[in-house]
């Protein structure tokens, strides 16, 4: 199947199930419940995820993710339902706070949460946080300046580093 011609020039379409963003790290699945975006899955995740109608909450985070995509939106602004322990949520929120185009270690963001031996808990929250991209786990890399780890797979983590420093400014 041809996604071009599938999605349209504007490179998005909405579904019965939920609204799929195309770019070129491939679908993203964004889910909403009770009013706030709770997941964004990637195309190749194995995770199941339940049916439902576009609604005007998906259509706002489908317009900010294209905008991201496009290199004109540098943070997002949406209601989050981010479930996780006190320590996960410190750390998503840490990693909210690292500017478009820039990177941090786990370390640092170790460091950053008043844990500074925490380096590996950290990188486990990275791995559970279900809203890659908004909340940016892609900047997180290792304390050697390497990439490691990424849900999405490091594919995914190069494509949106490269795409960042490419529209940084």
């Amino acid at each position: 199947m041809d996604r071009a011609s599938d999605y349209g020039s504007g490179g998005c379409r909405f579904d019965s199930c939920q609204a799929r963003v195309l770019d070129e790290i491939g679908m993203l699945y964004i889910i909403e419940e009770e009013g706030f975006i709770s997941e964004i899955l990637f195309e190749n995740s194995n995770k199941s995820h339940k049916k439902q109608a576009s609604t005007p909450l998906i259509k706002k985070a489908n317009k900010q993710l294209k905008e991201y995509f496009n290199g004109k939106r540098k943070k997002f602004s949406l209601p989050l339902k981010i479930e996780g322990t006190d320590f996960q949520k410190s750390v998503w929120e840490q990693m909210e706070k690292i500017p478009y185009g820039k990177t941090a270690s786990y370390k640092d963001l170790a460091i950053a949460i008043g844990k500074p031996n925490a380096a590996r808990a950290v990188g486990m929250a990275c791995n559970r946080n279900k809203i890659p991209i908004v909340i940016p786990c892609h900047r997180i890399i290792g304390q050697n300046k390497k990439l490691v780890g990424y849900a999405g797979g490091l594919n995914i983590k190069t494509a949106l580093l490269e795409l960042e420093k490419h529209h940084y400014k």
